[in-house]
């Protein structure tokens, strides 16, 4: 192990040696780099270098050989500076992330379940090791998310024999309840949940690889698609899905297949009351969020796999249905392109898949019909990899929901990792594309930044369990292009007026923490971390922008959206491919712009309409 990345973590988190749980940080701080991109691995291991390349500089040793005094002061004169604090943030994340499990593991060591974890349904998985070399089917789903699994679902129903193909392998409720959350956390997210779209500023885009998609590790949020948008989708892109009566169905079915119901109270915890007081004080719109978590026992994990089978992830709710119909999964399985056969009569057609499984080998599985649903982020390279990529907006219109978190401290405790993970939404400023959610996590893996370098950020990392953390996305324009054929490439550009929204967001989110009675308000902002009054807050924010934020990002969307103008849309109003037929777009590249709230029940009734529709 490299004694640069010892000595680094060792002075951010101020390790003098009288406690055992830091020493363990720095080769858990490995095993999450371990999963990471190249490039992201490469990024962090250049800048613990030039960290201790200053070190040298200044106390004439690398920062594994100074005394903790010494890294103190190194860490101190770094900070001092403002160009290099977001060097010195960036380096905090994935060391955060490792700290967090390894503080909760030795001071807080999760109390063993009363019961075993109940047993998964039933799924008709085979890795594609297992599978043979030549295959047929009448259809072909490319993902096993929330699109994928419902077009899986209907089309075996309606009799055809169905094959899903997901890259990633099945994790089951009882594998979640055995490890630890971040163990979890690089396996279950596709580049160890370090995706980030380039832009200025980067964002982190993290989304799930695993049998039932992303699905395994959003929030369980369900919220309906709001009229306006369909009405938008309906009048400006011509999608006759989008009618209200008819979409409504899709979504009333989607609901009543995840078990979706407003979030009881006695499970909530204190950070979603933390937020409701607030809202009630300020007499803004606030309620429990609706999920799909019947029986919800509060272990806020939701985003590492639920470990006691809780959340209706769609491996629990739609596969085994589409299993009982005859469906199988095939596991490990990337597809490489779709087969294309390009002198038909009446045009190219495709005709089924080639899949490249882990040890390099491929294998054929010919089909009539393909249904794309590998996500907003690999649904355009997998096309363009089968010469599929023609339409010059392919890849275009990616939204996502820009994110930013803020906390704030309390003279009691609030223990913001026990109870529901995304539990009050606050929807004040929702008219105007601002939704705010409660949002904790684990310890450790929140997407907030505490502020802070060495006894600093130990000092905020003792404190953790005084703070109440909330979130806010925005409904952005669609600002981002995936790029690439083999890996996508992301680009995203926060569009000005999205940043003001952000930055509008950034104050409601401290003024509800203020009226809740937080003591202080922490910005996850470098430059100005903290205040302690509304007033102090406003007044530092006007000196800042949006592009200073921590940024996180969710629910990627449009990047194959529908349409009936073919000059715009890469598929028509029906969900069919233009150029080809036979291949059909089911997730949420799909949708036509941003659905302005959690995705997953439009994603689904879209994937609805979409698949019945092609029987």
């Amino acid at each position: 192990m490299s004694y640069r990345l010892d000595g680094l973590v060792a002075a951010l988190l101020a390790d003098d040696g009288s406690e055992a749980w830091p020493g363990a940080v720095p080769a858990r701080v490995e095993n999450v780099l371990g999963s990471m991109p190249r490039a992201a691995r490469a990024g962090v291991r250049a800048a613990a270098a030039a960290v201790d390349a200053y070190a040298l500089l200044r106390a004439g040793r690398g920062m594994g050989r100074l005394t903790p005094q010494e890294r103190e002061t190194v860490l101190s004169s770094l900070a001092a500076r403002p160009a290099l604090l977001p060097v010195l943030d960036a380096l905090k994340v994935p060391v955060m992330l490792a700290a967090g499990t390894e503080r909760m593991l030795h001071k807080e060591p999760p109390a063993r379940p009363v019961l075993p974890p109940p047993a998964d349904p039933p799924l008709d998985c085979v890795p594609s090791t297992e599978w043979p070399a030549r295959a047929t089917a009448d259809a072909v789903v490319v993902g096993s998310g929330a699109g994928g699994a419902v077009a899986a679902r209907t089309l075996a129903r309606a009799g055809m024999r169905v094959l899903v193909l997901e890259e990633g392998r099945h994790h089951t409720t009882g594998d979640f309840g055995r490890r630890a959350p971040l163990d979890r956390f690089t396996e279950l997210y596709r580049d160890g949940g370090g995706t980030i779209a380039l832009g200025n500023p980067p964002v982190v885009l993290p989304v799930g690889r695993a049998v039932g998609g992303t699905t395994v590790v959003n929030s369980g949020t369900c919220y309906r698609t709001p009229d306006h948008v369909l009405e938008r989708w309906r009048d400006t892109f011509g999608l006759p899905l989008a009618d209200a009566d008819a979409f409504g169905a899709y979504l009333d079915e989607a609901e009543r297949t995840l078990q979706v119901a407003t979030q009881p109270m006695d499970v909530l915890g204190r950070n979603g009351r933390t937020a409701l007081l607030g809202a009630e004080r300020l007499g803004w719109e606030a309620a429990p969020l609706r999920r799909n978590a019947p029986g919800c026992k509060g272990s806020c994990q939701c985003v590492v796999g639920c470990p006691t089978g809780a959340k209706q992830s769609v491996q629990l709710s739609v596969l085994p249905d589409a299993c009982s119909a005859g469906a199988r999964i095939v596991t490990g399985a990337y597809v490489r392109r779709i087969l294309v056969e390009r002198d038909r009569p009446g045009g190219p057609r495709a005709c089924g898949v080639a899949v490249r499984r882990p040890d390099g080998s491929e294998l054929e599985i010919l089909s009539p019909l393909v249904v794309v649903a590998a996500g907003a982020l690999n649904s355009p390279p997998l096309l363009r990899r089968s010469g599929l990529g023609g339409h010059p907006r392919l890849g275009r219109n990616l939204a996502v929901h820009p994110a930013a978190s803020v906390a704030g401290r309390f003279a009691e405790p609030v223990t913001a990792w026990q109870g529901v993970l995304q539990s009050v939404g606050v929807e004040e400023l929702h008219g105007d594309g601002i939704l705010i959610e409660a949002t904790a996590g684990p310890p450790g893996m929140g997407s907030f930044v505490l502020p802070g370098v060495g006894r600093g950020l130990r000092a905020e990392l003792d404190g953790a369990n005084s703070l109440a953390t909330v979130g806010a996305m925005i409904a952005d324009l669609p600002s981002g292009r995936v790029l690439g054929a083999r890996h996508p490439l992301l680009r995203y550009d926060l569009a000005p007026r999205d940043g003001r929204r952000l930055m509008r967001a950034v104050t409601a989110m401290g003024e509800l923490l203020f009226a809740a009675g937080a003591e202080e308000v922490l910005t996850g902002i470098a430059a100005a971390p903290s205040a302690r009054t509304q007033a102090e807050l406003e007044e530092k924010l006007s000196r800042l922008s949006a592009r200073q934020l921590h940024l996180s990002a969710f629910h990627p969307t449009g990047t194959v959206a529908l349409g009936a103008d073919p000059q715009t849309a890469p598929a028509d109003e029906h969900g069919r491919l233009r150029g080809v037929r036979g291949v059909l777009v089911a997730d949420g590249s799909a949708l036509p712009s941003c659905p302005e709230v959690n995705p997953q029940l439009t994603i689904m009734a879209t994937s609805l309409a979409v698949s019945n529709g092609s029987l």
